[in-house]
Order: structure tokens, then C-alpha cells, then sequence
């Protein structure tokens, strides 16, 4: 039977006080992992830190950053890693805001890669040095399954989510040697508040009501149902297990079925 067991491992979560980020660390947390979450709202973190498993043993704590101003964020994980390491690195932030191509900028491209692609990469090139002492690491990107098929009113998310995915895959080539794995995660739809709000957004631009936004969403789900943060988890617990040793350079959809292409 295979039970994945995380005990002694030390995993770093973005993003993590609601939706998938929350999900994450309290999956991680129930396989034994000591869990640092991370997010701009120190009551909320504190919150969570309440709600995850301690029956390992483990030392759980939190860091305040916020992954929109990139500056102090660079300064914040830094100060962070000249004490601390992490075996599992899961980066996962905030989405970019929606938009189509005719209504962003190039100041909002440089926003979205300040966000998206600048602190993953900076935090993974921390997180590394360790994990290549040890000879084991796991580095899971949550993206999106709109690098693979665009979505028209998210044209920030796919232009820098998709630049992620291919340096990661790049990444995952170079440190294979070290025992270290690289893994992106290619997002469906999930009940989360990011969804709430795009669908909020989007019923309000056709003057609709959001129900039915919701219906449509699902819809077209061929599982007629969104995902549930917790399933979203379980795929990253098993990423960052000893049973996922051979799997890395890899973009997994966990979609419901809805991605069309191969």
C-alpha cells in the first residue's frame, strides 16, 4: 500500500493562507512535512498555522511577504534562506490581473513577470543550493493549462505562466544528476476565491448573473463539476514524495478533462 510519508522534510508554500496554497500546506503537513507558509496577511497566516497537523512533531511557522512588490520580496526570502532550507519548494502565487491583449501595457506585463516568473525563479535559486548538498529536492510550479491552450481574457497569466513552465522544464534537464526534481502543475478550475472573482468579473462585463457563469464553467468541464482545492493537494503530496523520484520535467494537468489538446 503506498502511503506517502513527508516525515523530517521541510516544504516552503506561496500563497498559502486560502485556496490551493492553504490546501497544499495542510496536505503536506498531514504527511509529516514542517510546513512554512507565506502570504502578505499576517492575521491570516497566523490562522493557518492553527489549522495545520503537528501529530509529527513538526515546527510549522510562517513568513510575511508580498509577492507584488518584488523588491522586499527578494528581501524577505533572502534573509529567510541564510538560516533556513527547504526540501520541498511549492511556488504558487497570486494570478496576474485579467485582461486581454488590447488592455494591458507593457507596465503590466513587467507587473505579471515581477509576480509570476521573478519570484520563482529567485526563490527556487535559493532553495537549490541545499537541496543540492542533500542530493534531494522537490520543486513544484503551479501554472496553468493555459500554456497550453491561451485563454483570451487571462493574456498576462499565459504569456508569463508559459515562460515559467519552459524554464522550469530547462531547470528540470540541468539538476537531474542532484536527485532533485522539477515538476510544473497545469492548473484547471478550482473553487478558489480567484475563480469567484474572474467569474464575478466576467458576469459583470455581460451583465449576467454569476450563476450562470458557473454553470457555463462547468459545463464545460467534461466532469461537469469544478476541482476541488484538496485534490489539487494530493497531486502535489505525491509530486513530493520518494514515489514521484523518476517523474521530473513534466507538466501534469489536473483539469477534470477539460484541457482539449494533447
Amino acid at each position: 500500500m503506498m502511503k506517502i510519508n513527508l516525515t523530517g522534510k521541510k516544504a516552503l508554500v506561496g500563497a498559502s493562507t486560502s485556496g490551493l496554497g492553504k490546501a497544499i500546506a495542510i496536505q503536506l503537513a498531514s504527511c509529516g512535512a514542517s510546513i512554512t507558509i507565506m502570504a502578505r496577511n499576517e492575521t491570516k497566516l497566523k490562522t493557518v498555522i492553527q489549522e495545520l497537523d503537528t501529530s509529527f512533531n513538526q515546527n510549522h511557522n510562517y513568513i510575511v511577504v508580498d509577492f507584488y512588490d518584488y523588491r522586499d520580496y527578494e528581501s524577505v526570502i533572502s534573509k529567510y534562506f541564510q538560516s533556513n532550507s527547504v526540501d520541498i519548494l511549492v511556488n504558487n502565487t497570486n494570478g496576474p490581473e485579467a485582461g486581454t491583449v488590447f488592455e494591458k501595457t507593457s507596465e503590466d506585463y513587467q507587473i505579471a513577470f515581477d509576480l509570476l516568473f521573478k519570484t520563482t525563479q529567485f526563490t527556487t535559486s535559493l532553495a537549490l543550493k541545499s537541496m543540492q548538498e542533500n542530493n534531494f529536492g522537490r520543486i513544484i510550479n503551479a501554472t496553468s493549462m493555459s500554456v497550453k491552450e491561451p485563454i483570451n481574457h487571462l493574456v498576462l497569466s499565459n504569456s508569463i505562466r508559459a515562460a515559467v513552465t519552459t524554464w522550469a522544464k530547462t531547470l528540470a534537464s540541468s539538476i537531474a544528476i542532484s536527485g532533485i526534481t522539477v515538476n510544473n502543475i497545469l492548473t484547471g478550475i478550482f473553487d478558489t476565491e480567484r475563480i469567484k472573482e474572474l467569474n464575478h468579473k466576467k458576469a459583470k462585463e455581460l451583465g449576467v448573473d454569476v450563476n450562470a457563469i458557473l454553470d457555463e464553467l462547468q459545463n464545460s468541464i467534461p466532469m461537469k463539476r469544478i476541482g476541488k482545492p484538496e485534490e489539487f493537494a494530493y497531486l502535489v503530496a505525491f509530486l513530493a514524495s520518494e514515489y514521484a523520484s523518476y517523474i521530473t520535467g513534466t507538466n501534469i494537468a489536473i483539469d477534470g478533462g477539460l484541457i482539449k489538446s494533447l
